[in-house]
C-alpha cells in the first residue's frame, strides 16, 4: 500500500518524507534516487508549461491523502471553467468559422478570374509572338540588305578621291556592315547621307588643299583640284589615291606629254568648260596608261636588232636628206644656166655646154658623142649613193622579219622550259617579234619614199641635160649642114 502511494505521489509531482517507522531501506533509498533525479535534471513538462504555484507538501499519509483530494477538486473546477470558457466562445468561432469559409470562396472565386485572364493572356502571348516573328523576320531581311549596302559604300567611299577631302566617312560605314543589332535610324540617316553625299561629290569639281606624298617620299601641303570621284591632279601631275594610307600620293610616272598639257591647262582654268583625261575606273586605267612602255622602252625590247635597223635608217635618212638638199641647189644652178648663154662649170648643165663651147669645129656625129658622155658623166654623179638607200629600204623588213624569227624562236623556248602558265615569261620574246617587225617596216616604209624622191630629183635633172644636149646637137647639125642646090 505505501508503494501505490508514493508512485501516485511521484504522478502528481509530490515529495514525501521518509518515514522512518514504516520505510524501509529501499523504499528509503528510491525515493532519494527520485529526488536526486529529479534535482539533477528538470522536468521537460514544467520547461514546457508556464509556470504553476507551488504545491504544497505533504508530511503524512493522511495529509497526502488530503491533498490529493484537494488536487482534484481545483482540477474539476479548471476543467469546468474551461469547458465553460469553450461553449462561451463558440459563438465567436462559427463568426470566425463563416468569415473564413465566405474567404476562401472569394479566393476561389478570384482564382477562377486569374486563371481565365491567365489563360486569355496566354493565348494573347501567343498571337503577340507570332506577330514579332513575323516582323522580326522582316526586320532580320531590312538589317541583311543594310549591313551588305553598308558594307559596300564602305568599301566605295574608303577608296574614292572624295575621301582625301572629307576623311573618316568610311569608318560609321564599316561599323555598321559589321554590326550585329538591328540599326538604329540614326545610322540608317548616316547610311543615306553617305550615299547621297557620293553621288553629290562625284558631279562636282573642286580644289581643296590636302597632303600629297612626292615621288621621292616626302609628305607636302598642296592644292589639289578633283574632277569628281575619277581624276586629281596639282601642280600639273596626275594623283592617285592610296585606300591604305587614306593619302593622295603622285604618281611615280605620268603619262605622255600630251596628257600632262591637258592637265596643266584644266588646273590654270578659272572660268568656262575645259578639256580633262578622267579615270572612269578610279585609277585602274591610269597605273596600266604609265606602265606602257614609251618609245625608248619599245625600242630597247627590239634588242641588237632593233638599234641596227635604227642606226640604218639613220643613215639613210640623213644621206636621203642630204641628197634631196644636194639636188635641190643642182636644180637651181641648172635652171639658172638655162636663162644665159656663157657656159658655168659649177652646174652639170654648164659643164654640158662647155663641152659644146670646146668643140664647135667638130661634125654633128662627134659632137653628139662628145655631149653623150658628158652626159654619162653627169649622171653617174647625180646618181651617185641613191643606191645605199634602196639598199635599205629593202634590208630593213628583212632584218624586221629576223627579229620576229628570233622573238618567237626564244619564245617557244620560254614555253617549252616553264609552259604557259605566266604570259609575262613569254612577254619579252613576243615583244621582240612585234617590235623589231615594226622597226624594219618603219625604216623601209620612209627609206622607199626617199629613194623615189631622190631619184625623182635626179632624174629630172638629168632629163634637162639629155634635152639640152639634144638641143646642141640639133642646132649644130644645121649650122654644119650644106646649103640645098636650087632647082
Amino acid at each position: 500500500m505505501k508503494h501505490l502511494i508514493l508512485i501516485f505521489a511521484s504522478i502528481l509531482g509530490m515529495t514525501l518524507p521518509a518515514v522512518a517507522q514504516d520505510a524501509t531501506p529501499e523504499a528509503n533509498e528510491a525515493p532519494a534516487a527520485a529526488s536526486e533525479s529529479a534535482g539533477s535534471q528538470p522536468d521537460a513538462a514544467a520547461l514546457a508549461s508556464p509556470a504553476r504555484p507551488p504545491r504544497p507538501q505533504a508530511k503524512s499519509l493522511d495529509e497526502l491523502l488530503r491533498v490529493v483530494r484537494e488536487g482534484f477538486g481545483r482540477e474539476r473546477l479548471e476543467n469546468r471553467r474551461r469547458e465553460e470558457e469553450f461553449k462561451s466562445r463558440h459563438e465567436e468561432q462559427g463568426r470566425l468559422l463563416a468569415e473564413a469559409t465566405a474567404g476562401v470562396a472569394a479566393l476561389e472565386s478570384r482564382s477562377d478570374s486569374l486563371e481565365a485572364a491567365f489563360e486569355a493572356n496566354e493565348s494573347e502571348l501567343g498571337e503577340l509572338e507570332e506577330t514579332r516573328t513575323a516582323k522580326l523576320g522582316n526586320l532580320g531581311e531590312l538589317f541583311g540588305v543594310v549591313r551588305q549596302v553598308a558594307g559596300d559604300t564602305a568599301g566605295n567611299v574608303e577608296a574614292s578621291l572624295v575621301n582625301a577631302q572629307f576623311p573618316g566617312r568610311h569608318e560609321v560605314l564599316a561599323e555598321l556592315g559589321q554590326s550585329r543589332t538591328l540599326p538604329s535610324i540614326e545610322k540608317l540617316e548616316k547610311l543615306w547621307y553617305a550615299l547621297q553625299h557620293e553621288m553629290t561629290e562625284s558631279g562636282r569639281v573642286v580644289r581643296f588643299p590636302a597632303t600629297v606624298v612626292v615621288v621621292g617620299g616626302d609628305r607636302i601641303e598642296a592644292e589639289v583640284t578633283r574632277a569628281g570621284v575619277f581624276t586629281a591632279i596639282s601642280d600639273g601631275k596626275f594623283l592617285t589615291w592610296i585606300p591604305e594610307s587614306q593619302k593622295l600620293s603622285e604618281l611615280a610616272r605620268q603619262p605622255s606629254g600630251r596628257h600632262l598639257a591637258v592637265a596643266r591647262n584644266f588646273e590654270a582654268a578659272t572660268t568656262g568648260a575645259e578639256t580633262l583625261a578622267i579615270d572612269p575606273s578610279r585609277g585602274a586605267i591610269l597605273r596600266v596608261l604609265v606602265q606602257t612602255p614609251n618609245a625608248g622602252e619599245q625600242v630597247e625590247q627590239g634588242g641588237v636588232i632593233g638599234y641596227a635597223i635604227i642606226a640604218l635608217g639613220v643613215a639613210a635618212g640623213l644621206f636621203g636628206v642630204f641628197r634631196i638638199a644636194q639636188l635641190s641647189v643642182v636644180s637651181r644652178k641648172v635652171k639658172a644656166q638655162r636663162a644665159r648663154e656663157e657656159p658655168d662649170e659649177s652646174n652639170p648643165l654648164g659643164r654640158v655646154i662647155g663641152v659644146y663651147t670646146r668643140n664647135q669645129d667638130v661634125d654633128a656625129e662627134t659632137l653628139e658623142l662628145k655631149l653623150d658622155e658628158a652626159v654619162l658623166r653627169e649622171t653617174s654623179k647625180l646618181e651617185r649613193f641613191a643606191w645605199m638607200i634602196q639598199v635599205v629600204s629593202v634590208i630593213a623588213p628583212l632584218m624586221g622579219l629576223l627579229g620576229t624569227v628570233t622573238g618567237m624562236i626564244r619564245t617557244f623556248q620560254v614555253m617549252t622550259l616553264f609552259g604557259t602558265g605566266d604570259p609575262k615569261l613569254m612577254a619579252g620574246g613576243i615583244s621582240q617579234a612585234l617590235v623589231t617587225t615594226v622597226l624594219g617596216l618603219s625604216v623601209a616604209i620612209p627609206t622607199v619614199l626617199l629613194h623615189t624622191v631622190v631619184s625623182g630629183r635626179s632624174r629630172r635633172i638629168i632629163h634637162v641635160l639629155e634635152e639640152q644636149s639634144a638641143g646642141i646637137v640639133a642646132e649644130h647639125a644645121e649650122k654644119t649642114a650644106p646649103e640645098n642646090p636650087s632647082v
